[in-house]
């Protein structure tokens, strides 16, 4: 019988045991990064339907509250705060964000097991791997099948991330991924009035994680071959069976491409980032009154979700669906000089000066954009005397060519925990506590409040 690629997966991540420093570097940072997106979002409206809405308590820590949860719950409130801004980490060429989806998961296993901060790293280091090398089978397709391959795929790597912090034997781990599979979902319909369904699916992919982690321990059975049966899970969220398996297989536990993980700089949709860059530039050499004109060079995988319809993209019903208008968010990066949580409030979105603005920004096609391998940015500006200025971005600020610093890092963690109302104090507690964190059983409970 031929091995399937659960049953590799399983082979490989029972041979990885030590993980190398840059992706232990990588882990901190995003043990540092989504708590403070938690915080930053604790008080939100958001995250208080997601904590109410959990009926079950436990020992398990949401971030910032003093309410303590089961740990699926934990994972779903803690994923949903964390992605609730689209301020979390991503992963060229997928996207995903793995983030937002492994630590919650982990973390909550974690406390209720108490398992060591050894089993914790190497849970979340296998867990964001896979998720992101998942990403690579089947580029864009999942997204033009109207899934969001953060959630399709997170319930996978949450799935592999628990049941490798729990030490789960071989034929456990192949049945977590297949039960996973039946637990994925996440549709992108948010994007027509900016709902919420965005920001759960994360949390709903760490808690399925878990859920599928624990069943598969009980004995529960998965199919073997989940990801490349003709049922499987390529097939109904991206409509292939011929996705490269290869590269979520070969090298997984040697080769580390979750080493290369992004942090973003702006609280806005990945492929915006560039663009942000590109406009806060522009800003610095011209006036903003002479614009007439905007024109944007854009990939054509990106033009559903950030740009068309454009007239609704040129003028955001509300906060939220102005983290995906590529229009809106080069108008703030050209008036305000940023794309930060205070560029996205129900009163911003509003101001007709950003509104007047975006309404001049449309786009054209690039047949030659390399995304999802490059995130770009491109922002042209036709000015009152004739004159055009731009300016192009060839790769995205934080990501693999241009990484954030453990600095960088920690102070976006100090002005998110501000943003939600935490003190200096707690938050440079919390810093002291992620430094030593992989080397003793995790504890989040201090963090409660």
């Amino acid at each position: 019988m031929t091995e399937s690629v659960s049953e590799q997966l399983a082979a490989a991540v029972e041979r990885t045991r030590r993980i190398p420093p840059e992706v232990r570097d990588i882990v901190e940072k995003l043990l540092v990064d989504v708590t403070g997106l938690c915080v930053a979002a604790r008080n939100s409206d958001y995250t208080r339907s997601a904590l109410a809405s959990w009926e079950a308590n436990g020992g398990c820590t949401a971030i910032g509250h003093a309410r303590t949860l089961d740990a699926a719950g934990a994972a779903f409130v803690n994923g949903t705060s964390a992605h609730g801004e689209d301020f979390d980490d991503t992963f060229e060429g997928g996207p995903v964000h793995a983030g937002a989806v492994i630590m919650p998961a982990v973390l909550a296993i974690a406390e209720r097991n108490r398992i060591d901060g050894t089993a914790a790293l190497r849970g979340i280091s296998v867990g964001v791997e896979l998720m992101c090398r998942a990403s690579l089978v089947a580029p864009k397709l999942i997204h033009k099948a109207g899934f969001h391959p953060t959630a399709v795929l997170g319930a996978m790597g949450a799935a592999a991330g628990v049941a490798a912090a729990l030490n789960l034997s071989r034929k456990e781990f192949v049945h977590a991924l297949g039960i996973a599979g039946s637990m994925a979902s996440g549709i992108i319909e948010y994007l027509a009035e900016g709902a919420w369904t965005k920001r759960m699916h994360p949390g709903w992919a760490a808690q399925s994680g878990i859920r599928a982690a624990d069943l598969a321990r009980a004995g529960f059975v998965g199919p073997r071959t989940v990801f490349e049966g003709s049922h499987g899970l390529y097939y109904g969220f991206a409509r292939t069976t011929s996705g490269d398996f290869a590269k979520l297989v070969d090298g997984f536990g040697s080769r580390w491409v979750a080493a290369s993980l992004a942090f973003k700089p702006y609280a806005c949709g990945t492929m915006t980032q560039p663009y942000v860059d590109c406009a806060r530039r522009l800003a610095r050499r011209i006036r903003i009154d002479d614009i007439v004109e905007i024109v944007c060079e854009a990939a054509e995988g990106t033009v559903h979700r950030l740009w068309e319809p454009l007239a609704a993209k040129q003028r955001p019903p509300n906060a939220y669906a102005a983290k995906f208008s590529q229009p809106y968010c080069i108008a703030a990066g050209l008036v305000l000089g940023h794309a930060g949580l205070e560029a996205f409030t129900e009163e911003r979105v509003r101001d007709e000066r950003l509104r007047g603005l975006a309404a001049k920004v449309r786009y054209e096609i690039d047949p030659d954009n390399p995304y999802p391998d490059e995130f770009t940015g491109h922002v042209r500006a036709k000015l009152r005397d004739g004159s055009v200025v731009e300016e192009r971005q060839p790769h995205l600020r934080g990501g693999r060519s241009e990484p954030l610093s453990r600095a960088d890092v920690e102070e976006k963690f100090r002005l998110n925990c501000a943003y939600g109302g935490w003190s200096a104090a707690q938050a440079e507690r919390f810093l002291a506590f992620a430094r030593r964190a992989f080397d003793s059983p995790i504890d989040l409970s201090p963090f409660r409040s």
